[in-house]
């Protein structure tokens, strides 16, 4: 089912994210929803506070990514985390940020038509349960230990837009208070702050 992003402005999107157990009610149908949802929105990665839910999961699909570039594209982009991945996280927690921080474009789907240049660590090492509540350690990198990052960021209730500058953040205040009001059009399902 596709649920509707919840916009900028919307209180769930600042508070940190709790673990939750392997029973939590229909699991499999929230994971499936969110699956159905961030490629309905044309995203590339989704976090349970971005459709209300105050819980440590997230999923994420770097694959499309390379999976839409043509041949010539694949061979002029140095991406050392091809071909991605296509995955769900739960009870996520970072072991370590490795590398230098890199900057990258970043949008988000609670925050539409708003871009920014992030800086983020090269690597992420992290802890995790999988959809099949088995636990993982493992190291990301490139474009997908990026949004991993961006998702992570989402379950302890921060934003792309925290990483930038407080100029640039008040250079924005009207377009994210036109975000919390629902004065944007995207073309996908959106529940804005009453």
């Amino acid at each position: 089912m596709i649920l509707p992003i919840v916009a900028y402005g919307h209180p769930v999107l600042r508070k940190r994210a709790l673990d939750i157990e392997k029973d939590y009610p229909e699991l499999q149908k929230l994971m499936d929803s969110m699956w159905e949802t961030m490629y309905a929105s044309n995203g590339v990665g989704l976090a349970a506070p971005q459709i209300g839910k105050d819980i440590r999961l997230f999923v994420v699909d770097s694959a499309q990514i390379f999976t839409n570039m043509d041949d010539e594209d694949r061979a002029e982009t140095n991406y050392p985390d091809a071909p991605g991945v296509r995955q769900v996280f739960i009870n996520a927690h970072i072991v370590e940020e490795i590398g230098d921080d890199w900057l990258y474009n970043e949008g988000c789907l609670s925050i539409p038509k708003i871009r920014e240049d992030i800086y983020r660590a090269e690597e992420v090492r992290l802890e995790y349960f999988d959809e099949h509540f088995i636990k993982q350690t493992q190291t990301f990198h490139g474009v997908t230990g990026r949004i991993i990052l961006h998702e992570y960021d989402h379950i302890e209730g921060k934003l792309f837009i925290d990483h930038i500058t407080p100029l640039k953040r008040k250079l924005m205040k009207r377009k994210l208070e036109d975000i919390s009001k629902g004065k944007v059009k995207v073309d996908y399902k959106m529940s804005f702050p009453k």
